[in-house]
């Protein structure tokens, strides 16, 4: 199941919710029972099994340090 991330706009504290996708809009309350809660933007990384080099593609990473453009 999905956890959602929120910050109660109240006290500050921050805490997680598990619940369906469908579900993920519904607001939540804080812990410390406050209404006013906002739900943040999760960043997730994927890699591979091994999550080291081996699983990182080859190459300069693009952009024009590393990526070859610069003149």
């Amino acid at each position: 199941m999905p956890r959602y991330e929120f910050r109660c706009r109240s006290c500050g504290s921050s805490f997680e919710v598990s619940r369906p996708m469908a579900r993920s809009d519904e607001p939540a309350s804080c812990p410390r029972g406050h209404d006013d809660t906002v739900r943040l933007l999760s960043t997730v990384a994927v890699t591979g099994a091994s999550g080291g080099a081996a699983s990182r593609p080859a190459g300069g990473g693009g952009g024009c340090c590393g990526g070859g453009c610069c003149g």
